[in-house]
């Protein structure tokens, strides 16, 4: 199967073959970055891109619609590192992109045993499954946590920025009280010499 072209059809037909480099850019223009975008740069891209064709965005239009299922397949490629590798070498096949999640931005986190199930009593006796609740906290992180990162170092930069402001008016008025206590001493010093005359 060497050589053979890896035909892939996305799901709404926008793209026939893929895995040459003249491909690979028909990707990365589609989200609008350079194919040698870093991963960061594909992400922002595709958020950027996924808002502005969101059809909730653009409720009615069928061209918007399929653009943001085409931006949304192009990030489900080009976001996952894995799936670029085999998308640039050409190897990229059908049954790679069906069993694909959409890439996160950052590497999967580590693998953790489920509790287990709970189960509780029906009417008829038998016992059903109690599914966990759903933590929203791992979730919001997953999802904005290097936007909360980055909103928290800003914070602590601004802070740091108020402290110095505030310490160098601090020194500037005891400067200023400093210069005019010298001045008003000078001054009484020549009144006293010149009423003792």
């Amino acid at each position: 199967e060497q050589g053979a072209p890896v035909l892939h059809r996305l799901q709404h037909g926008l793209w026939d073959l893929w895995g040459t480099r003249a491909q690979h850019s028909r990707l990365s223009l589609l989200l609008g970055v350079p194919a040698t975008a870093t991963q960061a740069q594909i992400k922002t891209a595709y958020y950027e891109q996924s808002f502005r064709y969101h059809p909730d965005r653009n409720a009615g239009s069928a061209e918007a619609a399929q653009r943001f299922a085409a931006i949304s397949e192009a990030y489900l490629v080009l976001g996952s590192t894995a799936l670029r590798r085999k998308y640039d070498r050409g190897l990229l096949s059908r049954e790679d992109l069906q069993g694909a999640a959409k890439p996160s931005g950052r590497p999967p986190p580590p693998t953790r045993t489920p509790p287990p199930a709970r189960t509780s009593a029906t009417a008829a006796g038998r016992r059903s499954p109690v599914l966990p609740p759903f933590d929203f906290d791992a979730f919001y992180r997953a999802h904005y946590g290097e936007q909360l990162e980055r909103e928290q170092v800003l914070r602590a930069r601004r802070e740091q920025l108020r402290l110095r402001r505030e310490e160098a008016a601090a020194r500037g008025r005891l400067r200023l009280l400093a210069d005019l206590s010298v001045g008003l001493i000078f001054f009484l010093g020549f009144a006293l010499l010149y009423g003792l005359k």
